[in-house]
């Protein structure tokens, strides 16, 4: 093991959920007006997933399944911001604090950019940190594949750490 250790870590997260009726639309902890939600044992949050896949990932502590899996009952439509907060906590235990949060959000529909001061706050909160440290972007994926035939919607996030010691 090397005697020094950087004092920041990168960690990059991904999902995917399908639409389905019946169910709420929740993107960065924010309810958004839509004809269908999106599938999932949570409350289905694709960017709060792939928040925070990437900052239990760059404290090298897995992955979300690995922490809240899917077939656990006490998980069934749970708040993905409480599985957020979670995973900062557990970040924060293995002496790893974020720093920043990138995201992306892929879909077609619904329009996503008047949501996105509000899910800023959202994820700051979750995680601590200022809203201008939380970036949070939208695109469309031009028609191709499932996003693109409006099946559903994915996101990409990467979360930077910085060393922190407890007590």
């Amino acid at each position: 093991m090397p005697a020094w250790v950087p004092p920041f870590r990168t960690g990059i997260g991904y999902d995917i959920h399908r639409f389905a009726s019946g169910r709420r639309l929740v993107l960065g902890g924010v309810e958004i007006p839509h004809d269908f939600g999106l599938d999932g044992h949570s409350d289905a949050d694709v960017l709060l997933h792939a928040i925070a896949d990437a900052v239990l990932g760059a404290a090298a502590l897995g992955d979300i399944g690995q922490h809240f899996p899917p077939g656990e009952a006490r998980f069934r439509d749970a708040d993905s911001q409480d599985l957020l907060r979670e995973s900062g906590r557990l970040a924060r235990a293995a002496g790893w604090a974020p720093a920043n949060i990138d995201a992306t959000l892929l879909a077609e529909a619904p329009r996503i950019g008047p949501h996105v001061p509000l899910m800023r706050e959202r994820i700051a909160a979750c995680l601590g940190l200022a809203p201008d440290a939380v970036g949070v972007k939208a695109t469309t994926n031009e028609t191709l594949g499932a996003i693109g035939r409006g099946e559903g919607i994915a996101a990409l996030a990467v979360a930077t750490l910085y060393a922190v010691q407890e007590g």
